[in-house]
C-alpha cells in the first residue's frame, strides 16, 4: 500500500515501518512517533480481536508501545518486519492479560455495592468539618466508576490490582481513573 513519504516520494508502508523502527533503535523519538502513527491502527485491531473489550485493547496497545520503545534495540530486520515484531508484542501482552483475567476473582456485585460511594458515616467526626463536606461534594462530581476506584484505593486501602479486580476493569484504566480523579478533586477543592 503506497503512501506519500515526502515531496514526490512514494514508498511502501512496511518498508517505512522497518526504517522507523531501525531509527528508533538508534534513539530517534520522532521516528518512533511516526512508527506509532503508522502501526497503531492495525495493532489496535489485533488487540481488539484478542481481548474483545475496547478499553482493554487500548491498555494493551499502550503497554505494547512502551515495551517496544524499551526493547527497540532488539528489533532485527533480518528476522522479520517491524509489523510482525510489534504484532508479537501486542499478541503476547493481550494473551497475558487474558490469562491474568482467568485467575481474577469474579466481580461480586454485593461487595461492590457495600463500598461507600463518597457519603461518609454520619457519626464520623469528619462529617462535621467544612473540608469533609467540600470533599464529599467534589467526589459527587466524579463519575461512578472513577469515584469507586479512588475510594477503593484511598479509603479502603486496596491496591490497584485489587481495585481492578473488584471493578472488573483493566489495571491501566483504574490507574488512569484514580490519577484523573485526584486531579479533578484537587481542582475542585481549590475553587
Amino acid at each position: 500500500m503506497p503512501f506519500m513519504a515526502g515531496p514526490g516520494m512514494t514508498t511502501d508502508i512496511a518498508d517505512e515501518r522497518d526504517r522507523m523502527l531501525q531509527a528508533a533503535a538508534r534513539g530517534d523519538r520522532a521516528a518512533f512517533e511516526r512508527l506509532y502513527r503508522l502501526a497503531a491502527p492495525q495493532l489496535f485491531g489485533l488487540a481488539c480481536r484478542i481481548v474483545i473489550r475496547r478499553d482493554v485493547a487500548e491498555d494493551v496497545l499502550q503497554a505494547a508501545m512502551v515495551a517496544a520503545w524499551r526493547h527497540k534495540s532488539s528489533f532485527d530486520p533480518e528476522r522479520g518486519s517491524a509489523a510482525a515484531w510489534l504484532g508479537r508484542i501486542v499478541r503476547n501482552l493481550a494473551i497475558d492479560h487474558l490469562r491474568r483475567r482467568g485467575r481474577e476473582a469474579p466481580l461480586d456485585p454485593e461487595m461492590l455495592e457495600a463500598i461507600p460511594d463518597g457519603e461518609p458515616d454520619p457519626a464520623a467526626a469528619a462529617e462535621a468539618t467544612e473540608s469533609a463536606r467540600r470533599l464529599r461534594r467534589c467526589l459527587g462530581e466524579i463519575e461512578t466508576a472513577p469515584r469507586r476506584a479512588v475510594l477503593l484505593v484511598y479509603y479502603t486501602g486496596a491496591t490497584f490490582e485489587e481495585a481492578s479486580a473488584r471493578l472488573a476493569a483493566p489495571i491501566g484504566t483504574v490507574k488512569s481513573w484514580v490519577r484523573r480523579s485526584l486531579m479533578r478533586l484537587r481542582s475542585c477543592l481549590e475553587r
